[in-house]
């Protein structure tokens, strides 16, 4: 089976887009993971997010792994055609997909034609190292984290909302200068853009917009 990825930044820009891509989303199952931002649900954000994946057609189940066994995890993704894993913090995202024992369900998954779709805290994730987001998120909301490996469904890492003047500060004054390594490779994508990745081959998207 091919491996289709798509990693977003804000997929409220992008959506329709990469439903277009996969030839229409209607009877398409996705499982809407919410894990990253459980504890501020109902941000602007997140509704957004929601409902620009409800407008483009998927038939949407909502999810979490906060709670579940590895077992459960198992069982929820054979029912659907689309894992998606939205934003919020990717240290504790991290840390539920580690209690849930999951990393290597979702990796399979994949690998036999699940779809991934990711924004922010969820297309990091899907990268091999999380660890250059740490002045991002905040650490602390992951006390039983062990490590920083991400789903390694890529070789690369998102580095999200670049250009957005909401994370400005964090990437000028903190993000850029602990990354200024090569220990890992970088993707830099700001919020009209996305990663389309079809079995070996990976490109960038950028969606026009009025500026």
């Amino acid at each position: 089976m091919i491996k289709r990825i798509f990693l977003t930044s804000s997929v409220d820009r992008v959506a329709g887009d990469i439903a277009k891509k996969l030839g229409g989303a209607k009877k398409r199952k996705l499982l809407y993971i919410y894990t990253a931002c459980e504890k501020k649900c109902g941000e602007i954000w997140e509704k957004n997010d929601y409902n620009a994946l409800h407008k483009a057609g998927f038939e949407m189940f909502d999810y979490t792994f906060t709670g579940q066994t590895k077992g459960m995890v198992k069982k929820v993704l054979k029912k659907v055609d689309v894992i998606y894993i939205g934003g919020g913090n990717t240290f504790y995202l991290l840390e539920k997909i580690q209690l849930a024992q999951c990393a290597a369900l979702i990796r399979t998954a994949v690998s036999q034609g699940k779809i991934y779709i990711g924004t922010s805290a969820g297309s990091i994730v899907a990268g091999p190292d999380i660890s250059p987001v740490k002045n991002l998120d905040k650490i602390k909301a992951a006390p039983r984290l062990k490590g920083y490996k991400g789903l390694s469904l890529v070789d690369f890492v998102v580095l999200p909302h670049w250009g957005s003047e909401h994370f400005k500060g964090l990437y000028l004054c903190q993000r850029l200068k602990d990354n200024y390594n090569t220990k890992n490779k970088l993707v830099l994508l700001n919020d009209y853009q996305y990663i389309q990745v079809e079995g070996d081959w990976q490109k960038i998207v950028e969606i026009k917009h009025k500026k």
